[in-house]
């Protein structure tokens, strides 16, 4: 069996059913703002795409992450 998952990446199926995306674009999206800070990260994906705070927040959090930032 395999764990549920928790986090913040537990945010992303709800993230692809609503933005019609997979969790890669928005990674990739992020590459364009990398060298910004968390909320200015966030603050690109609310402006630029309408995403909500929770959805931006999540997936930055797991950007950085990933990327060592």
């Amino acid at each position: 069996m395999t764990e549920p998952v928790k986090g913040p990446a537990s945010y992303f199926p709800s993230i692809i059913k609503k933005y019609g995306q997979p969790i890669e674009h928005w990674m990739t999206q992020l590459e364009q703002v990398r060298d910004l800070k968390h909320m200015e990260q966030v603050k690109f994906l609310q402006t630029e795409f309408e995403m909500g705070q929770g959805h931006a927040n999540a997936i930055v959090h797991v950007f950085r992450k990933n990327n060592g930032l």
